[in-house]
């Protein structure tokens, strides 16, 4: 069946949304690859780092989110320099909270490591990794929010360009300092922190550039910083809600054992690279929502809807279809251990059963954030972790088992499947023009 315009747009978008998605954790791999071979200290250490980074962008990821959103609805208003004014304002939020959360980074990398680390000598060189890599919080969060910025505009080849280029630049870079110039740990660190500079100053300058075409300003302009915090506080709720939900999981699954907890790292593997795609489809749904909301059709945004929610079902159907086929297999793959595999196929079988209401999760999620709907969301998703928390407790009080905390993440799933659906049949996230 032949592709209709708007399909076509869905995937112009989802597909290098999806490429620019996953350039961060093939960033994260190839550090891992390189300070594998310097021990495993090293490399426990760069694991205890990175589980602070990762958490600080991913509560940052707002900065992405919110300003899609807004600058995708004055684009479809035809407001262009307040498109990109919004967007600057954008940046502005984000170079103030990367600087802040940098600065707390490295001032508290002792303790931070201490928590997390293994032993003492892990703990030293967890330390010295985040007093270095502590200078690319700002940067990450710049792209973060440059990137959002140019997905408003349909600009979706620029963040793949640069995010690629960087990823090379990481590699050099990182072989340089490790082994050419003896630095160890820091080598890694410092690395990493020119290439996320690179990506930062590359993207922020493409914003610039559309904002001389338009004619914005880019002088700094609390009003527009203070609309994207204000947008960006429910979206920030919402995402720690969720990070809760994981981190819950993880507890609970470690109380089951280390074999339980090993199987349960294997599915939020799993999990974790559906989710890669389905953001991709819902990054294709906020922008598309913004623009038609921002000129004013209801009934396209509706449309919008209908089709990427066909598109993110039909996703969930087939690789749900294909873990079903294989856990058995990729249970192996990722572990020897026979008990590890026994818990692990029944989480993997479970996870193949929701995928199909995941694909619409996502995508709903997409386009309420596209709507700027981001309190209900932070709302449903606290709604959402109240269901959750005390099952899953109950699951671990129990000791029921520690597949029934994969039925727990069904019902999860299930339970945000709910508040979205319930939401986007009303009409109050169809407020239209750029507000």
């Amino acid at each position: 069946m032949p592709l209709s315009s708007l399909d076509r747009k869905i995937w112009a978008i989802t597909v290098p949304a999806f490429a620019a998605l996953i350039c961060e954790p093939l960033m994260l791999m190839a550090d891992t690859a390189i300070v594998g071979h310097l021990g495993s200290r090293e490399l426990a250490a760069l694991g205890a780092a990175s589980t602070v980074l990762s958490t600080l962008v991913g509560l940052c990821v707002f900065l992405a989110y919110g300003s899609t959103a807004t600058v995708a609805r004055y684009q479809g208003a035809g407001e262009h320099r307040r498109a990109v004014e919004a967007a600057l304002g954008g940046i502005w939020l984000a170079l103030i909270v990367g600087v802040a959360l940098g600065l707390l980074t490295a001032v508290a990398a002792r303790p931070l490591a201490a928590v997390l680390a293994s032993s003492d000598p892990v703990a030293d060189l967890t330390t010295e990794y985040l007093q270095v890599a502590a200078a690319s919080v700002p940067a990450v969060l710049l792209v973060l929010a440059a990137t959002g910025a140019l997905r408003g505009v349909l600009d979706l080849r620029t963040p793949v360009v640069v995010m690629v280029a960087a990823n090379v630049i990481n590699v050099v870079l990182t072989v340089a300092f490790v082994y050419g110039f003896d630095l160890g740990l820091r080598g890694a660190a410092l690395g990493l922190v020119l290439a996320q500079w690179v990506a930062a100053a590359a993207l922020v300058g493409t914003v610039l550039w559309h904002g001389r075409s338009a004619q914005a300003s880019a002088r700094l302009k609390w009003a527009d910083v203070s609309r994207a915090g204000r947008d960006g506080v429910p979206l920030l709720l919402r995402t720690a809600s969720l990070r809760a939900v994981l981190l819950l999981a993880t507890l609970v699954a470690a109380g089951f054992g280390d074999a339980a907890l090993a199987a349960h790292q294997i599915a939020t593997t799993l999990v974790m690279l559906f989710a890669f795609a389905l953001d991709a489809f819902a990054i294709a749904a906020q922008t598309l929502t913004g623009h038609r909301l921002g000129a004013g059709d209801a009934d396209g945004a509706r449309h919008v809807t209908r089709r990427v929610v066909a598109w993110g079902l039909g996703f969930g159907v087939v690789s749900g279809a294909i873990l079903a086929m294989t856990a058995p297999w990729v249970a192996r793959a990722f572990s020897p251990d026979v008990d590890v595999r026994t818990a692990a196929v029944p989480a993997l079988l479970l996870v193949a059963a929701i995928q199909p209401v995941s694909g619409i999760v996502f995508v709903l999620d997409g386009v309420l954030i596209g709507a700027g709907d981001g309190v209900y969301l932070a709302w449903a998703g606290l709604l959402t972790m109240v269901v959750y928390a005390p099952v899953a407790l109950a699951i671990r009080a129990t000791e029921a088992g520690f597949t029934w905390l994969w039925a727990a993440y069904a019902l999860f799933q299930s339970t945000r499947w709910v508040t979205l659906w319930i939401r986007q049949r009303s009409e109050r996230w169809l407020v239209l023009g750029s507000r």
